[in-house]
């Protein structure tokens, strides 16, 4: 789960991180009235939307009036905004952050995320704040530090201190260098999260320590635990099917291909999607239906693959296990009924009750195309697409 910098600095300053003085608001006149609020010579107006790249964008603007303010507001909120990291269609801009401008010596990045290999959360830290980390690690890795710590968010004062003075903060801020880092640290343990980042992080010219953005990434499985974090949860920032998938336990997510999948198993869905863009297909979407579906639960995956416009024909790839073949059968046949199905649809099912399964789909009388193997039905899909 993701949520907007304005929430994520709220967070971070409960944890005693310092930030940016800001306000939101969603309207032009909001932010001319903000801007005059935090009484600063310069201010940033800055786009709220789930998506890096916001600046390259056109989604953060310097301003140095209200009349800036309300002209820069305006202007972004008028239209999506397109990054890398949203679709061609952009993302609409619904939310503004106004912060005081600051007066920036020099900018650094920290963030942390768990290291698969060690299980443990690693805080990475570089003097090339800024810049996209992915970069810095291909042509630079060695500006990018790192330091591991235990799943008590106690990120020793001693390795902190080493990163603080290896990304080169002067003398003097070192000490405020490390106390960031550890409220970082802390902050992101206690709330579960997948991802912290702050890029920039930046000293002032007087001397001040500041996250200037912030991005935070929960994890999902966890947020059971986190009513509060919860709340800050921005549909509107979501595709609507993933929402829909989340009511009834599916795991969806969209892609840009035309074949919807829907397949038991994250690494059946993986090899799936693989296999049908070996066959010269596209995948539309992953769709994990789980080990104990039930036929309900299959008839609504079926109707949240056939919502997107783009699906110009579906591939059920079900290995019965726990699942079973029937009961897949059954909602599918189901769904096809209920929603006039009007794209090819190929079933290859395995496993569990395969022979009741596909007893059902043949006396079905509908048209639903069956396959032997995986392979077999990936090529059936995709000339039936093409046809």
């Amino acid at each position: 789960m993701k949520i907007h910098e304005y929430q994520a600095k709220e967070i971070l300053r409960r944890y005693g991180v310092k930030t940016s003085d800001g306000i939101v608001t969603d309207s032009a006149d909001g932010a001319a009235a903000a801007y005059e609020t935090l009484g600063a010579p310069l201010a940033v107006v800055k786009a709220q939307i789930h998506a890096g790249g916001r600046g390259k964008g056109g989604g953060v603007k310097l301003v140095r009036s209200a009349a800036e303010a309300r002209a820069a507001a305006a202007l972004i909120l008028s239209k999506p905004l397109i990054t890398h990291q949203t679709s061609p269609e952009g993302q609409p801009v619904k939310t503004l952050l106004v912060e005081r401008g600051s007066d920036i010596e020099k900018e650094y990045y920290v963030g942390i995320a768990i290291d698969r290999k060690t299980q443990s959360p690693v805080m990475m830290a570089s003097s090339e704040g800024g810049m996209d980390i992915e970069e810095v690690a291909a042509h630079h890795p060695e500006k990018i530090l790192r330091a591991a710590f235990g799943a008590n968010g106690a990120l020793a004062d001693s390795e902190a201190e080493r990163l603080a003075r290896g990304i080169g903060l002067p003398a003097a801020n070192v000490a405020d260098g490390v106390a960031f880092m550890k409220s970082l640290s802390k902050a992101f343990v206690d709330l579960d999260c997948a991802l912290a980042e702050i890029n920039p992080l930046i000293l002032t010219k007087d001397g001040r320590v500041l996250a200037l953005d912030a991005k935070i990434n929960f994890d999902s499985n966890a947020l059971y635990r986190h009513p509060d974090v919860v709340a800050l949860r921005d549909l509107a920032e979501e595709d609507p099917k993933e929402i829909e998938a989340s009511k009834f336990d599916l795991s969806y997510i969209a892609l840009d291909g035309d074949i919807g999948c829907m397949v038991n198993g994250a690494g059946l869905a993986m090899a799936t999607m693989d296999v049908i863009k070996l066959a010269g297909g596209s995948p539309a979407n992953f769709l994990d239906v789980g080990g104990g579906a039930t036929k309900e639960k299959v008839k609504e995956a079926f109707k949240i693959l056939l919502s997107d416009p783009n699906v110009k024909g579906v591939l059920v790839n079900i290995f019965g296990g726990i699942m079973k073949c029937d009961v897949i059968a059954e909602g599918v046949i189901g769904a096809v009924r209920e929603v006039a199905l009007k794209v090819p649809l190929v079933v290859r099912l395995e496993g569990t009750n395969v022979r009741e399964g596909k007893a059902l789909l043949e006396g079905s009388g509908l048209p639903i195309i069956t396959a032997s193997d995986l392979n077999e039905a990936a090529r059936k899909i995709v000339a039936a697409v093409k046809a």
